[in-house]
Order: C-alpha cells, then structure tokens, then sequence
C-alpha cells in the first residue's frame, strides 16, 4: 500500500516524523508532493494525508479535486485544534477522517488502517458492481476463500450439460447461483424458467410442470408444461423438497427419457434441457424416510452444490452490506452515511438466520436512514493494539470454519492447518 503526504514545505520535522510512523506501520510513502504536482501525477496513491490549511490551494480544494479524479481515494486531513468542525465538514464532502494534531503514533495508524479497508472495500464493490453491469447471469459477490472456491465450482461445472443439486439455507443464493451456472453454460441464450415446488398446489402441479393438449378437462386448451418451456435452456426446481411424492415418478420418467407427455395426450414430446435442483436441506435423509425418491435424487444430482451460510463468510458481510447500501441508496437517490468500523464488527458478529435476504433489508434501512434496532446500533470497541486484532481475527477464522465444518474439530484442524489440540485451546481461550 502506497500513501502520498501533503503537508506544508515548512513544516519539514512533521513530514519526517509522520513518514516515519507510516514506514513503522508497514506503509510505502510514495513520496511528497504540492497540491498541484498530486493532481498531476499520472497514478493515484493508495491514500493521501494532507493538511487541511495549506498556502495556495487548501485540503478542501485538493480534496474535492482528487475526489473527482478519485471517487474511491481515501483522504486523512490533518488539523489543528481549532480547525476541528471544519475537518468535519470536510468528511461530510468525502474526507475519510482527520487527525488532530498532536496526535500520537497508534492513532496514526488505526486511521490510516480504517482509512485503506474502507477505500479497498470500495474499489472492490464498485469492480464487482461494474461486472455485474457487464453480465447478464450475475455476480457471486465476495473475496472470501468460500466465495472464491464456488465461483471456481460454478466456472466448472456451468459448461457441462449435466443436472446438478444447490444446496443452502434460505436467502443464501441459490436461485442466484442457478442464474450463474445458466449464464456460463451453452445453454445461456435459452430460457431460464424457475417452478417453486412449495408454492404450487399439489392439484395443479401435474398441469403446470408436463401441461395438457385442449380437451384434457372441461375449457382446457393446449398449453405447454413449464417442462416444455424450459426446452433449450435450464429448468430450476426451487424447494425441491417440497415437491409432492405422486408427482416424482413422473417427473423421474421425463428427466431420464427427456420426453414429456402432455395431460390427456398419447403422444411423447421430445426435451433439450438442464435441471438445476434447489433446496434448503440435504435431500439424502429424505430418501431414508421415503418423502423423496432416491432414483429421483440420484437423477437430479450429476453434481452438487452446498452453499456456505452467511454468517460463517467473515470480511465479505460488511462488503455485501456496502454493496446492498449502495444499491439501495441510489435506487432512493440517498446521500450514503459512511460505515463505521464498530458497525462493520457488529454485522460480522450477527448470526444471519435470514442470510443475504436479512442483510440486504436491514441494508436498505440504513441507506434509507431509519432507526434501526438498539442491537444493531450498539457500539463495538476497537481492538486497540497489534495481539487484540489478531485475536479478534483468529476467533472470526476459527468461529467461520467451525460453522463450514458443522462443529467437527477434527476436519476444522485439517482446514486451518492446526493440531485438534491446539484448535481445542484456542477455542477455550476465546469461548467458542
């Protein structure tokens, strides 16, 4: 990470001792500059620290200047104690905080580290946001190790022709992982059609799914099953789980022969397409208990998708809640309030029984301003030095992988690199 510093030329001991501090803090001092030279540099630092009062053009004049160049940049100002309340005008116009002179060196650093993760946190919401723009199936969203593992799953498995099963709790993006692999697959200028297996009525499930040719029953004309329909492109059975036990040896028969028969017809029609299987549980122990067919299951399940739930995806939560904010704020045409880092910390630690859906409603509040649950709004404190955040970091790690694993140590061990004892004793030390 590259920061720029503005300060004053007179004020050549503080450019010295702050340059110092940030090379302590592992950061790169790309170098000094005038306000005019930092406008015309060619390439935008990771981070400038400027003063606020400066001879010629000031912070708020550099500031709004870079802002527009660099919508993303982080600024820090640094002020004196009387020039406070303009340092806070100067957040409002886009300033991601200040420092009060005199300040001292571990709250220079927390700055300039709050300071990077908002601006990169931002960069990679605006990048994910432009891809989504250039995309027609969508965007997985995230940088976690499970995110990129399954938009590596759905890379391969999107162009095999194969039937597949997602599996994940409710609101944790099935039906958005189903659009990704229909998007990557040959199939993606074919229809996408989704049958939600738990809202249709049984009575009507046969007529909907394989449809009926005119004089199948009093008023009925042809009409094509979403079977049909789904011909060239992908069918998606949403809570599979859900479908009804009469309807799945039907359903079996069309998917192994890929013909369907109409209601009231004698004649087999011939199908061209993919199913995507969605459900909120594993289908194995339904086959045990006979609520759904194992052949079934073993038809429908070329390969399988499990989704990880929300809460156990660490970093990407308060990236996904920028992202839905936004979205929101835009939509509403709201002026955004920045997210604090104790924010940030309170949304890690939530345990999302809603997953993405929660956080995209409780996101919507925010970017709208409505008063949001005492809970949801409590302060977090900030670890204050380097053992505190790594500790904070290692009990995230290890609460998320437990959550992947189920509880299992033993395979939780094997995925951080750890002997189970070890594992065992942070886990007391941190009260997991």
């Amino acid at each position: 990470m590259t920061a720029l510093i503005h300060i004053a030329e007179d004020d050549a001991d503080h450019r010295a001792a702050l340059c110092d501090l940030l090379d302590a803090g592992g950061y790169q001092v790309e170098g000094f500059a005038l306000a005019e030279a930092a406008l015309a540099a060619q390439t935008v630092p990771d981070l400038l620290i400027t003063d606020l009062r400066m001879p010629g053009m000031d912070g708020f004049a550099l500031l709004a200047a870079l802002k527009e160049r660099a919508p993303d940049l982080p600024v820090i100002l640094i002020t004196g104690h009387g020039d406070v309340p303009h340092a806070v005008r100067a957040m409002r116009l886009g300033a991601e905080d200040f420092l009060e002179k005199p300040y001292d060196a571990a709250h220079l650093l927390a700055v300039v580290e709050r300071a990077m993760r908002a601006g990169a946190t931002r960069r990679e919401v605006g990048r994910l946001q432009a891809e989504i723009q250039r995309r027609d199936g969508g965007q997985i969203l995230g940088r976690s190790a499970a995110i990129e593992a399954l938009r590596g799953r759905i890379s391969a498995l999107g162009p095999l022709d194969l039937d597949l099963i997602v599996t994940g709790e409710t609101g944790t993006g099935k039906e958005l992982v189903a659009r990704a692999l229909h998007a990557a697959s040959p199939r993606a200028g074919g229809p996408f059609i989704a049958i939600n297996c738990a809202a249709l009525p049984e009575a009507m499930f046969e007529i909907e799914v394989f449809g009926h040719v005119a004089g199948a029953f009093p008023g009925a004309l042809d009409k094509p099953g979403k079977l049909e329909t789904a011909s060239g492109g992908t069918l998606v059975l949403d809570e599979v789980e859900a479908m009804p036990k009469s309807i799945q040896p039907k359903l079996l028969r069309a998917l192994q022969e890929r013909q369907v028969e109409r209601l009231g017809e004698n004649r087999l029609r011939p199908l061209d397409l993919r199913v995507i299987a969605l459900a909120k549980t594993d289908l194995r122990p339904l086959t045990l208990d006979a609520s759904f067919r194992p052949d079934l299951f073993y038809r429908l399940a070329g390969a399988e998708i499990t989704l990880d739930p929300l809460r156990t995806l660490g970093e990407d939560i308060p990236l996904l809640f920028s992202h839905f904010a936004e979205l929101a704020a835009r939509r509403y045409g709201r002026q955004l309030a920045p997210v604090s880092y104790g924010f940030r910390q309170q949304l890690m630690r939530r345990p999302w029984a809603g997953n993405v859906r929660e956080l995209q409603a409780l996101a919507e509040r925010f970017a709208l301003g409505l008063e949001l649950p005492e809970t949801e709004t409590q302060p977090v404190s900030e670890p204050q030095d380097l053992a505190d955040k790594v500790a904070a970091y290692e009990a995230r790690e290890i609460r998320a992988t437990l959550e992947r694993c189920k509880g299992n140590t033993e395979r939780a061990a094997r995925m951080l690199g750890v002997a189970r004892r070890t594992l065992n004793d942070k886990m007391r030390r941190y009260g997991l």
